[in-house]
C-alpha cells in the first residue's frame, strides 16, 4: 500500500495538473475525421477566433482584428463546408460539386491529426509520431528528424540520441 505522502502528493499532483491543464480540453482544437465545420461554426482561444464565414472563408480573429484568412474566390460557391480530412489536410470546399476552394496542403498519410488554435495565436495541425524516446518494451528505438533516421540508445536511465551534428 502507498504510504499517505506518497497519496498525498499523487493527488496533490493529479490537482495541480487539472487546475493548469492545456485548453486543449475546450473548444480550440478540432479533430481529423470527425469534425465539419458550417458557417458560423468557431474555434478559439481567449481572443483568438477562427470562424468559418458565409463567404467561403476561414478567418482569424484577434481581439476582432482579421489577422489571417484563406483564400477568397470571385465568385465563391454558394454553399461550402470544412473538413479536416483524416490525412491532416484541411479544406474549404462545395459538397455539391466538390470544388476546393482552399486546403492547407498539409495531406500526408492516413492518421490521426489534430488542429490546434494555439496561445501563441498560432493555428497549427500536429500529427503523426514525430519523435519517440526508445522507452517501448518491443521493437527497435529510432529518431526521427525531419526525412532521416537516427537509431537511439538508452543509456542506464538516460536517453541518447545519436544527431549528425
Amino acid at each position: 500500500m502507498a504510504s499517505p505522502s506518497l497519496l498525498t502528493n499523487t493527488l496533490l499532483l493529479l490537482a495541480t495538473f487539472a487546475f493548469f491543464a492545456p485548453s486543449c480540453f475546450s473548444d480550440d482544437v478540432m479533430y481529423s475525421g470527425d469534425i465539419v465545420m458550417s458557417y458560423g461554426d468557431i474555434l478559439s482561444y481567449g481572443n483568438y477566433v477562427l470562424t468559418f464565414r458565409d463567404d467561403c472563408r476561414l478567418v482569424l480573429y484577434d481581439n476582432g482584428q482579421e489577422v489571417w484568412s484563406s483564400s477568397v474566390l470571385l465568385a465563391p460557391p454558394i454553399v461550402c463546408i470544412v473538413v479536416f480530412h483524416t490525412n491532416g489536410d484541411l479544406e474549404v470546399y462545395d459538397p455539391t460539386t466538390g470544388f476546393r476552394q482552399w486546403h492547407s496542403d498539409s495531406g500526408g498519410q492516413e492518421g490521426k491529426y489534430v488542429l490546434v488554435l494555439q496561445h501563441d495565436r498560432n493555428l497549427v495541425i500536429y500529427g503523426g509520431a514525430i519523435w519517440g524516446a526508445g522507452t517501448n518494451t518491443v521493437g527497435t528505438a529510432v529518431v526521427i528528424s525531419g526525412n532521416s533516421t537516427k537509431p537511439a540508445e538508452v543509456a542506464g536511465y538516460k536517453i541518447t540520441m545519436v544527431t549528425g551534428k
